[in-house]
């Protein structure tokens, strides 16, 4: 059977020729949707997302099986095929209207001929009978039929700008006048009719076009028309002679076609080809940027080749040798010097003079149809000359620097390739079966590789050379991070090369001394982003004069932006650096710096501890660095949210490179930030590491301190045996570092473990021994927050009125911050609620709330908002209560310990569960 879908207008199938007739709106949607990949697996869960809509139901994947197989009924069965995890429509996609208007304008793109040209074109614009997908109003048929309406436009005016150039000017006057009518706001076919109208001998009209035009930019979008128009009406107004027609090519004479081989293992980047496509059609200067080896000239000669036959004058290739390894960049003179001879100029025809040659390739080019690839620039300042002067000639720039200083330019930032293309390209090099051989492995050296094409081909060119290799044994190879740069080098492609010529460049540049200099020191440091700050500190420099070097090395692509401020490495320019670093820094420059870092992630964790936990305890490990100044609790919670992974990272790097002082103190300083946002998993390996630095050094105190934060961790994850050890383990250490007053913390928490068990008569004793030193040393912190544990004691022990008076008395000794204000007030609400005064806790409930929200102090307010709604639920306040338990789930969420997977099954109970990281919180 031949099945035939259209698409484009009245939704239409035929069978054979024959009408087919489909009854409902599902069984509609389900094969358009399908129809729009045929030939590519589309997954049920997507068809349920797209057809089902908000409407979803359990049972919506049994509905979409019913619809495919009445489908099938109605046409044949092998037309719609099962795949894994969903369907797939096996129809070649010519025999869909809508991807055979595609090929047909692409055919028509790519065409030499013209004429072969403009039949292409009237034949792909003559699949569209209206508005495409009509019949349905679903979102995704939305953006579908806004997509190909986009693509219909865009066609069309690809098509006037071939018949402009054929002469015919005057026909094509009647066909944009409406056009334009239609689309006032769009300014490429705009242009194209004040062309026509020129050409046509109607300047005066082509005038009122613009004229026409700008009012309805200015009223509509408040905007003047852009570069393009206002360009071309300066023209019409001088009859500059570049609108002409251009005078075809006399016999004989040479078109240059000097692009290089296209890349025959080219893979995937459809949407930066069709980015790039559209940007030559539309801007005259498209420039990509991205790191080196991430595959810039490659995409640039690719599309290249697509579009040459557009251009009537031919297509200049010029290396401009920005990123060369062993060559210094080419010289404006002598690159306009290449451009001259490609338009025909020779000897003493090319100007000697930089300004001459400048006019003169301007001349030349003013009434061409040219393209000119410039691959390779090293900055604005190359390329600008370089760009040719007529309204027919377009540009294609590449570089790792952004060159945002160029004029009318449209900008594609190039990034490496994803897992799944990234795979596919070492398919293509190293060779099909032996990927789908080892999967696994081929997975792993794509991600080795860091999605960079030049490191994928590099690998792949070493498993083609050697075809008795496993995949497995290169991966392994390339896991040694020492020896990854040796390893991702073949024949005459190298990565570290080609990283290595951006970093030169910044050598040789005034302005880039600072950014090649803090290259290497930005590999000491093991995180995975950084800051203006922690740079600073590295560099030993001022904070501004730090960002300034940071922002540079972003615009020549050796880091990338991760958020406002921070800044991260690909992982194998990160590899380069830590080379730099180790090969070109003498010894003490490395660990000073190095230490400077550290310090500075030491002393801003201490003050964020000080901001959310004003106590503060010996042992203290003094920073050498002053830090960020955190101005209280909030920005604290801030910075630490920020820094999360980064503090992670130096606390590890610390414990295996640092001194004993700092792997500790940053241990320790961890502790209060992470708590507040409930982050125990993370600070268990980090101070069962510290434990270990502090035993071997012989720091008791170090040691007491870590035990006794590892015991709070694990009395957190709900380990209490474990917890219960530790804690006992930190009383002896600090016994035998001379601090036994330091003991208050482990026999507070012990009271805490004992009280969650039921080992109430332990809770007490444990709580006392802590209040006795407490009051010995008159440390009032520590007298309140042990009374605020034991009045969680008295009411498990039936003790209510005792335990609202205890209460109250810790709200009045630990009122000291919002958090101790905030946890006490918790305290008291949970003692009246026990108590059976619900309505008294509900209010006192609400004012702890809004306390420890001001403190920041997430896990804290967690646990109170769940514990509140299951108060509120009990006085029959329902909306209340859910509104409670959603701000319990919702800061979880925010916090990164549930997921929203886990908050919407806990909204779905009538009294939902408490969450499990809060179930072992008092």
């Amino acid at each position: 059977m031949e099945l035939r879908i259209r698409l484009l207008g009245p939704w239409e199938i035929e069978a054979d020729g024959q009408r087919v007739r489909l009854a409902g709106r599902r069984r509609v949607a389900v094969l358009t949707r399908l129809a729009l990949d045929a030939g590519r697996p589309v997954t049920a869960r997507q068809l349920v997302a797209d057809v089902w809509g908000q409407t979803s139901t359990a049972t919506a994947a049994k509905q979409l099986h019913i619809v495919v197989s009445k489908l099938r009924d109605a046409l044949t069965p092998e037309i719609i095929a099962t795949v894994p995890g969903g369907y797939l429509l096996d129809l070649p996609r010519e025999q869909v209207d809508a991807h055979s208007f595609t090929l047909l304008a692409g055919q028509a793109r790519m065409a030499r001929d013209p004429g072969t040209a403009d039949g292409l074109f009237r034949q792909a614009l003559a699949l569209w009978r209206g508005r495409a997908l009509a019949e349905l109003a679903d979102p995704w048929a939305q953006i579908e039929s806004m997509r190909l309406e986009e693509e219909r436009l865009a066609v069309f005016e690809d098509h006037i700008d071939l018949r402009l150039a054929a002469g015919d000017h005057h026909a094509v006057v009647t066909d944009l006048a409406s056009h334009v009518q239609a689309h006032p706001l769009r300014e490429g076919p705009r242009a194209q009719l004040m062309l026509a109208l020129y050409r046509a001998a109607r300047p005066s009209e082509a005038l009122a076009s613009y004229q026409e035009g700008r009012l309805v930019m200015v009223e509509e979008l408040g905007l003047e028309p852009g570069a393009r128009l206002s360009r071309l009406q300066r023209a019409i107004l001088t009859r500059d002679p570049a609108l002409e027609l251009a005078a075809p090519a006399q016999p004989g004479a040479v078109v240059p076609a000097e692009l290089p081989a296209d890349t025959r293992s080219f893979t995937a980047r459809q949407d930066e080809v069709g980015w790039l496509r559209e940007a030559l059609l539309r801007a005259d200067v498209a420039v990509v940027d991205g790191p080196g080896g991430v595959g810039k000239s490659a995409l640039a000669v690719h599309v290249a080749h697509a579009l040459a036959g557009r251009f009537r004058d031919g297509v200049i290739y010029v290396d401009l040798n920005g990123a060369t390894p062993g060559l210094q960049p080419l010289a404006v003179l002598d690159a306009l010097g290449h451009l001259l001879r490609s338009l025909g100029l020779d000897g003493s025809a090319v100007p000697a003079g930089l300004e001459e040659a400048i006019a003169r390739y301007r001349s030349l080019t003013a009434a061409s149809n040219l393209l000119v690839i410039l691959d390779n620039a090293v900055g604005a300042h190359q390329v600008r000359p370089l760009i040719p002067a007529g309204a027919g000639c377009r540009t294609v720039i590449t570089s790792r620097d952004a060159l945002t200083a160029l004029d009318n330019a449209r900008h594609l930032h190039l990034a490496g390739l994803g897992d799944r293309d990234a795979v596919m390209l070492l398919a293509r090099i190293a060779g099909p079966g032996r990927v789908q051989r080892e999967p696994e492995a081929a997975a792993k050296l794509a991600g080795l590789c860091d999605g960079f094409p030049l490191a994928i081909r590099v690998a792949g060119a070493r498993l083609a050379a050697r075809p008795d290799w496993r995949l497995a044994d290169l991966a392994d190879r390339l896991a040694d991070a020492t020896r990854r740069l040796d390893t991702l080098q073949y024949a005459d492609l190298a990565v570290r090369a080609s990283i290595a010529v951006s970093h030169r460049h910044l050598r040789e540049e005034p302005s880039g001394h600072d950014a090649a200099h803090i290259l290497p020191l930005l590999g000491l440091l093991d995180t995975p982003t950084h800051t203006p700050a922690a740079t600073a500190a590295l560099a030993h420099w001022p904070e501004a004069r730090a960002e300034a070097a940071l922002e540079r090395l972003r615009h020549a692509r050796l880091l990338e932006s991760a958020g406002r401020g921070r800044y991260r490495f690909h992982d194998l320019i990160r590899l380069y650096a830590r080379e730099q670093a180790a090969g070109k820094l003498p010894e003490r420059e490395r660990a000073a710096a190095l230490r400077r870092g550290l310090h500075h992630y030491l002393a801003t964790v201490s003050t964020a501890t000080r901001r959310v936990h004003p106590q503060v305890l010996e042992p203290v490990y003094e920073a050498e660095q002053p830090g960020l100044a955190l101005a209280g609790a909030r920005e604290a919670g801030e910075w630490t949210e920020a820094e999360r992974d980064n503090l992670l990272a130096v606390t590890r790097q610390a414990a295996e490179t640092a001194d004993p002082g700092t792997a500790i103190g940053l241990a320790a300083g961890l502790h209060m930030p992470f708590n507040f946002r409930g982050w125990v998993t993370h600070l268990a390996d980090a101070h069962r590491t510290a434990i270990e630095v502090a035993a071997r050094c012989g720091d008791w105190a170090g040691q007491a301190q870590e035990e006794s934060y590892l015991g709070w961790v694990y009395r957190d994850q709900g380990r209490y045996e474990e917890a219960i050890d530790h804690l006992e383990r930190a009383v002896v250490c600090w016994d035998k570092a001379g601090l036994p007053h330091r003991r208050i913390g482990a026999f507070n928490n012990l009271g805490i473990i004992h009280t969650m068990l039921g080992q109430l008569d332990l809770a007490r004793a444990n709580l006392a021994r802590a209040l006795d030193l407490a009051e010995e040393l008159g440390d009032h912190y520590a007298q309140g927050a042990i009374l605020n544990n034991r009045a969680h004691l008295l009411y498990r022990q039936g003790r209510f009125e005792e335990a609202i008076a205890q209460a109250r008395v810790a709200v009045a000794e630990w009122s000291m911050t919002l958090y101790t204000e905030g946890s006490s007030r918790a305290t008291l609400a949970r003692a009246c609620m026990h108590a059976g005064r619900r309505a008294e806790a509900a209010d006192i409930y609400q004012v702890a709330l809004t306390l420890l929200r001001d403190a920041g102090y997430r896990i804290g307010y967690a646990v109170t908002a769940w514990w509140s709604g299951q108060n509120l639920h009990a006085l029959g306040r329902h909306a209340e209560a859910r509104r409670d338990w959603r701000d319990c789930f919702t800061t979880l969420l925010e916090t990164h310990l549930l997921t929203r997977a886990d908050v919407a099954e806990l909204l779905q109970q009538p009294v939902p569960d408490m969450p499990a990281p809060i179930r072992n919180m008092l």
